[in-house]
């Protein structure tokens, strides 16, 4: 195998899980500074239930579809609006979306997001709110003195935090200063003398070579350099309790090698089959049994399979509504309480999620 091959494939899986991983980290941070008022909101009319959300559904990660499962079951809010955060959420490939198609992913988040809202008002029509309540562990929100972060700005926040500081701390302190030092120094980049082009319509592509650029965005680059600085800052002022409870054992532990390891999967296996084999011509002849395996790939309640539909979508292998459709079916795990404790609402919401996905998919190919 092709050395060369292999190092570009861990560059890129390395820049795409950190840019995650700070983007994950800063959905905690702003979660807790808000006291969880990101949630508190949601009881209200079915029409505000559904939009609201549609809009939590939105959020990458697990954090708003936990809130949604959790309120559901507790008889806050309609099954509509349980279905909508089901169609608009992605789970953490949400987060990989926005690092490796930042073009499409306005466009993908908010067709989403205007399906979902479509789909919970129909099927508030027919359907009822939940007749058991359950108390899942999807989300945290503690006491306003254990909770809220100490102001970045204050000098006497940095001395407390570091007068006897974690090695989680220190750890996580390290690998984010040393992966902004890796993307500055460009140790992350790959060969540009031939790269696939990525030029906002994941269905155009040119190669002599497997892989693609994600430092040619300046945009992200902005971003990601605001969303960085940010990070240290909490990071260096954050409680001890935040550090350990929230930050490592959640996103670090959790999270970082299964994300890794799905992202250098998922390349690995899409550049091999770019390399030798003519894959991008069986998929062009067979887009209806992507599109099909898009939809089945998507019940699978848990964040990773699906990274391969964003892979090929960002290398041009696949057209865009295949992302779509693999989109509106998955939803990470967010939904994993909800069939742990409702496996009948679970089910049904899955079935018409992927009703909607097939709909779309169905459409987009016959007259694309």
């Amino acid at each position: 195998m092709n050395t060369e091959l292999i190092i570009d494939v861990l560059r890129n899986s390395i820049l795409i899980t950190g840019l995650v991983l700070v983007m994950m980290l800063m959905i905690e941070y702003f979660n807790i500074q808000s006291q969880g008022k990101w949630f508190a909101k949601l009881k209200g009319s079915g029409t505000g239930q559904v939009i609201l959300g549609a809009l939590l559904g939105l959020i990458p990660g697990c954090l708003g579809g936990f809130a949604v499962v959790s309120l559901y079951t507790h008889r806050m809010i309609s099954f509509g609006a349980l279905v909508a955060m089901m169609i608009c959420s992605s789970g953490d490939e949400a987060f990989v979306i926005l690092a490796m198609v930042p073009q499409k992913a306005p466009l993908l988040f908010l067709l989403q997001f205007a399906l979902g809202i479509a789909t919970g008002f129909l099927v508030d029509r027919f359907f009822k709110k939940p007749q058991v309540a359950f108390c899942p562990d999807g989300y945290e929100i503690h006491h306003q003195s254990e909770n809220t972060l100490p102001s970045i700005f204050r000098v006497e926040s940095y001395r407390s935090a570091f007068r006897h500081p974690s090695t989680e701390r220190l750890l996580i302190l390290a690998g984010i200063v040393l992966f902004i030092g890796a993307v500055a120094g460009g140790y992350l980049e790959h060969d540009h003398s031939s790269h696939i082009h990525l030029d906002g319509d994941c269905t155009h592509h040119s190669y002599t070579h497997v892989g693609f650029s994600l430092l040619s965005e300046r945009w992200i680059h902005f971003i990601f350099a605001i969303f960085s600085i940010v990070t240290v800052l909490f990071t260096a002022t954050a409680k001890e309790h935040f550090i350990k409870e929230h930050i490592w054992e959640h996103v670090i532990k959790r999270h970082m090698l299964s994300i890794f390891l799905w992202t250098f999967g998922a390349l690995l296996v899409c550049q091999i089959a770019i390399s030798y084999l003519d894959i991008h011509e069986w998929i062009n002849n067979n887009l209806f049994w992507v599109m099909i395996l898009a939809v089945l790939i998507g019940i699978i309640p848990e964040s990773g399979p699906h990274l391969l539909f964003v892979t090929l979508c960002a290398q041009g292998l696949v057209p865009f509504y295949i992302l779509l459709v693999s989109s509106i079916v998955q939803d990470g795990h967010a939904a994993l309480p909800l069939l742990a404790e409702s496996k009948g609402a679970f089910i049904k919401a899955k079935l018409i999620n992927m009703a909607i996905g097939f709909a779309v998919g169905l459409a987009c190919w016959a007259f694309c």
